[in-house]
């Protein structure tokens, strides 16, 4: 059976701050969805989930969802869970997004009640100081303290961090994936930093007083955090923007890739490699299947990199190895 989330967004729906990075609309390409809306949306879905067989969780986005106004967040949860009952083998459960400091147990009961599963918390750092620099409005603090009351009312609970901020550093961004760790996390998401026209990111930016990690940075952080992530059998369930015309047209800056998680993840699996091929030669590399393409590296990268060196390598298929090298 397939699995999907059927994205749902409230675009800058609730959030009361304008984070220096923030621009919902572009990020997102949407507008807010009505009550109407969405009920047209499950409605034309139904069929088309039940005819491939694949099963959707109703996932509210691009706002902070538990900070919207009440009357509107019911109406949206009403109207979700209604399909929930009426067609269980095509919507299972919903999830959301939301603020770390607009989580409390009222919240819980609501969320619960109407058959919400998995809540997210836009965290994007666990250093005080660059939550501050950034206008988050809360604290790293507020982040443990939101994810653990989610943990223990037995919801799953998605962490999203952001890398190159403005103050930010890459050993921060270390610290932020172990915290998350340690927070017991069920999922996490990764967006490096794209500067967007008209955020206050964009100003720091042309008058020359930030500038975001650079794209070679951004891979090398990002592999760094994967392998953090992967040891811990925390799914990274996103890294980086969708691809967006309305994001690629309006940076001014960041790191922005249609490909950026596939580069690395051929990053990563270019460490873990290179710590078994250690001389020069040819190799046979055991990979499961789904790993080829990133052993192999994003356009052949790998392959290259390791010929630079004197090394060549052959893929063999061997289910459920991670990578496994011998030489020739």
């Amino acid at each position: 059976m397939k699995q999907t989330n059927l994205s749902v967004f409230v675009t800058h729906s609730g959030c009361p701050h304008i984070c220096s990075f923030c621009d919902q609309r572009t990020i997102s390409g949407h507008t807010s969805v009505s009550v109407n809306e969405l009920d047209e949306l499950l409605k034309t879905q139904q069929p088309i989930l039940e005819k491939s067989g694949t099963t959707a969780q109703i996932a509210f986005f691009g706002g902070s969802f538990t900070a919207i106004d009440r009357d509107y967040m019911e109406s949206l949860l009403k109207c979700a869970h209604s399909y929930l009952v009426r067609y269980p083998k095509q919507y299972t459960s919903l999830r959301c997004s939301t603020r770390p400091d607009c989580v409390d147990d009222e919240i819980l009961d609501t969320l619960e009640r109407y058959g919400m599963r998995s809540i997210e918390l836009g965290a994007q750092s666990m250093n005080d100081e660059v939550l501050a620099a950034n206008h988050r409005g809360h604290t790293a603090e507020d982040v443990r303290t939101a994810s653990r009351l989610i943990k223990r009312r037995g919801f799953e609970l998605g962490l999203q961090m952001m890398t190159g901020l403005y103050k930010d550093k890459p050993e921060y961004c270390i610290a932020t994936a172990n915290e998350f760790v340690a927070l017991d996390c069920d999922t996490v998401r990764i967006y490096p930093t794209v500067i967007l026209k008209g955020t206050e990111l964009d100003t720091l930016h042309s008058e020359g007083k930030y500038d975001s990690f650079t794209f070679e940075q951004t891979v090398e952080l990002c592999a760094k955090l994967l392998e953090i992530f992967r040891k811990a059998n925390i799914p990274v369930i996103r890294l980086g923007l969708h691809a967006s015309e309305d994001v690629s047209g309006n940076m001014t800056g960041g790191v922005y890739h249609p490909a950026l998680r596939e580069i690395c993840e051929s990053r990563l699996f270019y460490k873990l490699m290179s710590g078994q091929m250690t001389q020069p030669g040819k190799y046979t590399v055991y990979t499961d299947k789904r790993n080829i393409s990133r052993a192999v590296g994003h356009k052949g990268c790998n392959k290259e990199a390791f010929l630079r060196s004197g090394i060549s390598f052959v893929i063999k298929e061997e289910t459920g190895t991670l990578v496994r090298a011998e030489k020739m």
